[in-house]
């Protein structure tokens, strides 16, 4: 029903972060910033919720008409929008952080590859 409203929630977050991320950080020549790490995760929670967004348009429970979300026209409804929000919208937002959490484990190992590797070129280009 409206289950892409909490990945949204998140999304904003994390861009407004990302902004302030940014603007406090330095340069670096080797790593990849962090602040493109968190645009990362922010790109992939606004895509998801638009996906998400669009398939509920898709199914009719969202229209372009005041209350938007057709469950908020029933108590019961309501209730369960929000229950749908705060299960499966939380843990969706959860997962896709797990995710962005393993790409960062992964461009880790990249980023300590590329320095050691940096490392000894400079030593064996010494050595000649």
């Amino acid at each position: 029903m409206a289950c892409f409203i909490a990945p949204v929630a998140e999304a904003a977050a994390v861009s407004v972060i990302a902004k302030k991320v940014k603007k406090n950080e330095g340069e670096t020549n080797v790593k990849i910033p962090f602040s493109r790490k968190v645009k990362w995760l922010s790109n992939m929670l606004w895509g998801g919720s638009a996906l998400l967004a669009f398939e509920h348009i898709w199914h009719g429970e969202v229209v372009p008409f005041f209350p938007f979300l057709t469950a908020v026209q029933t108590q019961t409804g309501a209730f369960e929008m929000l229950k749908e929000i705060a299960t499966t919208g939380v843990t969706m937002g959860l997962i896709v952080t797990a995710v962005w959490g393993g790409m960062l484990a992964v461009v880790h190992q990249f980023e300590k590859f590329a320095v050691n590797d940096g490392l000894k070129t400079a030593k064996w280009g010494e050595n000649k």
